[in-house]
C-alpha cells in the first residue's frame, strides 16, 4: 500500500499550473501583514502622526522610555489599537486556516468554519454574559470563557449527533451542523428578545455580527495559542488533507484512514473556531472566501494553501477592522457587516471567473 508521502498533488489532477511561486508570495504577504498592522495602529479617530505612532510602537516593543506628555497617546497606541490589530490578524489567520480544513473535511466548497454550528453555540454563552450577567464575577474573562465553554459544549453535541459506527460522514456532519446552527440561533434570538436591557441587546447583536472592540492584550495569548496549535497540526496533516480531498476511497488507497482523520479535523477545527469566536464574535465570509482566493494564487495543494491562506486571512481582517472603525466615525460598524459587503461581490465574481473550479485548482 502506498504511503501518505506519495500522496498526489491535486494540482496534477486538474492540470492547472502553479500561478505564483510560493516563497516570494509568502514573503510579500508577510511584508503586507507588517504594513497592515502598522496601519491598524496608525489609523483611527484620534489624530496621531505616523512618526509618533512608529516611535511609540518602538518604545513599546523595545521597552523604551516615553515622556509624561505622551502617556495618553501611548495608551491609545499600545493598549487599544495594537492589541486590536494583532488580534484581528490572529482571528483572520485562524478562520482562513480552519476554512481550508473544513472544506477538505466535508468535501464541500461552500463550507466554512461556522458550518459545524460551533459559532452559534458559542453565541449562547456570550449572550448569557452580555444579557444576564452570567459569570460576572470573572470580570473581563467572563465573555470569552463563557463563549468558549459553550462552543465546546456545542461541539460535543454536534459530534454525538453526527457520529456513526463508521465515523463522521461528510454529508451527515454538514446536515447535523446546519440543523444545530438553526437550533442554537433560535435560542440566541429568544435570549435577546427576553432581555430587558436595550444596551445589552445592542452589545449582543454587535457580538453576533463580529466585533474586535473589546480586544486587549489579555485576549491575545489564548487565541494565538489555539490558532498556532491548529496551524501546526494542519501543516503536519497537509498531505493527508490532499488525500482526503480526493475522496475516502482514494485516501484509503494512499494509506490514509479517512474516518480517523475527519474526527481529528473536527476536534481541531471546532476548538480553533471556538477560541477565535470567543474573542471576536461570529465573523463570516473570511473562512469561506480566503481559501478560494488562496487556491487561485497557489493551486489546491494543501501544503501551499496552508502557507498562504492564514496570511491572506490575517491581512484581510486587519483591514476590515480598520474600515469598521473609520467608515462612519464615531460609530463603529460590526466587522461581520464589512466582511459580508466585501465577500458577497467577490464570491459572485469568483463564480463567474472562467476556468476556476470550486474546491479544485
Amino acid at each position: 500500500m502506498a504511503s501518505t508521502t506519495d500522496t498526489a498533488d491535486p494540482r496534477t489532477r486538474t492540470g492547472a499550473p502553479r500561478r505564483i511561486p510560493l516563497p516570494p508570495l509568502v514573503g510579500a504577504l508577510c511584508c503586507a501583514l507588517v504594513v497592515s498592522l502598522v496601519c491598524g495602529v496608525g489609523l483611527g479617530s484620534a489624530g496621531l502622526s505616523w512618526s509618533e505612532v512608529l516611535r511609540l510602537l518602538g518604545a513599546g516593543l523595545t521597552g523604551g522610555t516615553i515622556g509624561q506628555d505622551e502617556l495618553a497617546a501611548y495608551t491609545i497606541v499600545w493598549e487599544l489599537r495594537f492589541p486590536r490589530a494583532v488580534l484581528a490578524a490572529v482571528v483572520g489567520a485562524g478562520l482562513a486556516a480552519v476554512g481550508v480544513a473544513v472544506q477538505a473535511m466535508v468535501r464541500n466548497a461552500l463550507a466554512d468554519p461556522f458550518v459545524l454550528g460551533i459559532s452559534s453555540g458559542a453565541a449562547i454563552g456570550a449572550n448569557a454574559v452580555l444579557l444576564f450577567g452570567t459569570l460576572a464575577s470573572l470580570g473581563v474573562w467572563a465573555l470569552s470563557l463563557s463563549a468558549f465553554v459553550s462552543a465546546l459544549a456545542s461541539m460535543a453535541l454536534v459530534y454525538a449527533a453526527a457520529r456513526t459506527p463508521q465515523g463522521l460522514a461528510p454529508l451527515r456532519l454538514v446536515l447535523t451542523g446546519s440543523a444545530m446552527y438553526y437550533g442554537f440561533s433560535a435560542i440566541t434570538t429568544l435570549m435577546v428578545f427576553s432581555a430587558d436591557r436595550g444596551e445589552a441587546a445592542r452589545s449582543a447583536m454587535m457580538w453576533l455580527l463580529g466585533s474586535l472592540s473589546g480586544a486587549s492584550w489579555a485576549s491575545v495569548p489564548i487565541a494565538a495559542a489555539a490558532v498556532t496549535a491548529g496551524l501546526a497540526y494542519l501543516a503536519l496533516s497537509a498531505r493527508r488533507l490532499n488525500a482526503l480531498a480526493m475522496g475516502d476511497e482514494t485516501a484509503a488507497a494512499l494509506g490514509v484512514d479517512a474516518a480517523r482523520l475527519r474526527t481529528e479535523l473536527f476536534v481541531v477545527t471546532a476548538a480553533v473556531t471556538g477560541a477565535v469566536v470567543a474573542v471576536s464574535g461570529a465573523i463570516g465570509f473570511v473562512g469561506l472566501m480566503v481559501p478560494h482566493l488562496a487556491r487561485m494564487l497557489v493551486g489546491a495543494d494543501h501544503r501551499r494553501l496552508l502557507a498562504v491562506a492564514p496570511l491572506l486571512g490575517a491581512v484581510l481582517l486587519v483591514w476590515v477592522d480598520i474600515l469598521s472603525r473609520v467608515l462612519l466615525p464615531p460609530v463603529e460598524l460590526p466587522v461581520g457587516v464589512i466582511t459580508a459587503v466585501i465577500g458577497v461581490p467577490c464570491f459572485v465574481l469568483l463564480m463567474r471567473r472562467r476556468g476556476y473550479t470550486f474546491g479544485g485548482a
